[in-house]
């Protein structure tokens, strides 16, 4: 709808957009990892499973596999990433309980490292009266124990299979990323309406398809530590 503005780091979003009377104020969604916080929560996730230096070993191993099996278009994802992402999940979760998905999840929530100027973004939406949606390619089945205590209102994320009470390490729903995030966060604003106005956080250029959808998008970039005095 609008334009999108690039962000380093993201303003406070604009508090002068009235809050109607009756119905919902509005809603903002946001993308997680590199938009909320530093870096990529999947391999910090697998990594408490199963150690950092497996974790490493087991993705680094998992984008040899993508490459060769899209070579031969035997890909097991719609994409590069996405391909590369089943496999390091069927490789690593396969089997695992979730009740020890569960406390990994527990056990990375001190490893995150928020970026702060979106946290406020959000903290500031939230002061607005207005609901907060979180769409991500991250595993719902860590997503919870993070954003406790953040006041958010609904989570749009990938979903892992489950029988008998253990991983099967296959997908139970899209990989939300890319457009697939975009279908689900458009399902989710025709089924929660009416919704008088919307903003959307999220990275270039893989959360264009949602930003696209909202009254105001604003791409986030993450600015990175110098080492340098």
């Amino acid at each position: 709808m609008n334009g999108f503005m690039q962000t380093t780091p993201a303003p406070t979003p604009d508090p002068a957009l009235p809050i109607p009377a009756d119905g919902p104020a509005g809603v903002a969604f946001f993308d997680f990892d590199g938009t909320l916080i530093h870096g990529d929560s999947l391999p910090m996730f697998v990594g408490e499973v199963i150690g950092r230096r497996r974790a490493a070993l087991a993705l680094a191993d998992a984008i040899r596999s993508g490459l060769h099996r899209h070579l031969r278009g035997r890909g097991p994802g719609c994409d590069f990433p996405g391909s590369v992402k089943a496999i390091f999940l069927k490789r690593t979760l396969r089997g695992l309980p979730v009740a020890d998905a569960l406390a990994a999840a527990e056990r990375m929530i001190p490893r995150v490292r928020w970026h702060q100027p979106m946290l406020e973004v959000l903290k500031a939406h939230r002061r607005q009266g207005r609901r907060v949606v979180i769409a991500t390619g991250a595993l719902d089945l860590y997503m919870p124990a993070l954003l406790r205590g953040l006041g958010v209102d609904d989570l749009l994320a990938t979903g892992m299979e489950v029988v008998d009470g253990a991983l099967t390490g296959r997908l139970s729903t899209a990989n939300c990323v890319r457009r697939d995030k975009a279908e689900r966060v458009g399902a989710w604003i025709a089924g929660n309406g009416p919704v008088t106005a919307t903003w959307g956080y999220g990275n270039h250029p893989s959360d264009l398809p949602m930003l696209a959808l909202m009254h105001t998008g604003e791409v986030v970039r993450i600015r990175r530590r110098s080492n340098r005095g």
